[in-house]
């Protein structure tokens, strides 16, 4: 199970708005590039303004815009002819700069350790290149769970939330060992879908 699972009802919200976008000339590539130059540039403010958490406070809400955004460049390359493939590395590859660049402040936020961090980064790059695989093998973009990247911009917009509001306990560190994991599950998922869609095409 995956939060990915909600996409469709998000879309459907949003579709009014990538009509207008369509409309007013705005194309799926300029809001996939949007999207990560505005991930990359909050990222490094969160990591500048430490030691003072309260930046992290900003986090969870572009989280939330991000989604938003990635939902509407989808719904303007199929709905709206704005399909490239161009666009389809802007889409991975500003997603990976995204989730990178949103995670890596933690690394200097106690009490989580620069190297579980990077373990988290490294394994969710991974993630979604398994999941970028699948028509390799004759199956779809797998989104597999349970740390999609919807899953993954709940869990550290809660934690980014829970730091800009007050301290981190000890205890908080075990969150990210425990996002790794259910990476290496999501990954094993990924693989394992693809290679059973893929079978049986």
């Amino acid at each position: 199970m995956t939060l990915y699972a909600l996409k469709p009802r998000f879309q459907a919200l949003l579709r009014p708005t990538a009509a207008s976008l369509a409309r007013s000339g705005v194309t799926a590539n300029q809001v996939t590039v949007a999207a990560a130059v505005l991930s990359v540039a909050l990222g490094a403010y969160v990591a500048a303004s430490l030691p003072d958490t309260r930046a992290f406070l900003l986090v969870p809400a572009w989280l939330v815009v991000r989604m938003a955004l990635n939902a509407l460049d989808g719904m303007l390359a199929r709905e709206h002819g704005h399909g490239s493939r161009l666009g389809a590395f802007l889409n991975e590859l500003g997603d990976v700069a995204s989730d990178v660049a949103l995670v890596a402040p933690f690394a200097w936020l106690a009490p989580f350790s620069p190297a579980w961090t990077a373990v988290v980064i490294v394994l969710a790059i991974v993630a979604e290149y398994a999941g970028a695989m699948g028509p390799l093998v004759g199956a779809s973009r797998r989104y597999d769970g349970p740390m999609g990247k919807s899953d993954r911009a709940f869990a550290f917009g809660a934690l980014a939330l829970w730091a800009g509001l007050a301290p981190l306990p000890e205890g908080a560190a075990w969150a990210m060992p425990a996002v790794a994991l259910l990476l290496v599950v999501t990954i094993v998922n990924r693989v394992r879908g693809a290679l059973r869609e893929g079978g049986a095409r």
